[in-house]
């Protein structure tokens, strides 16, 4: 991706997150580098404000 920076949000039950952001930094530490991980299990509930990322379907944050 160049000398940017990508975020990625998953979201599920913290256990499927968890495989999900440890597969995810495997196949980019395979690539790339690697710069962090985190996994918030219980997120604020104002969370999409900050971040309004939306649902898959969901185009009103484009």
């Amino acid at each position: 991706i160049g000398g940017g920076l990508c975020t990625a949000m998953v979201r599920g039950d913290v256990a499927a997150c968890k495989a999900a952001t440890d597969a995810g930094a495997a196949a980019a530490q395979r690539i790339g580098e690697l710069v962090s991980v985190h996994v918030i299990p219980r997120p604020h509930g104002d969370l999409e404000e900050v971040f309004p990322i939306g649902l898959k379907g969901d185009s009103s944050n484009l």
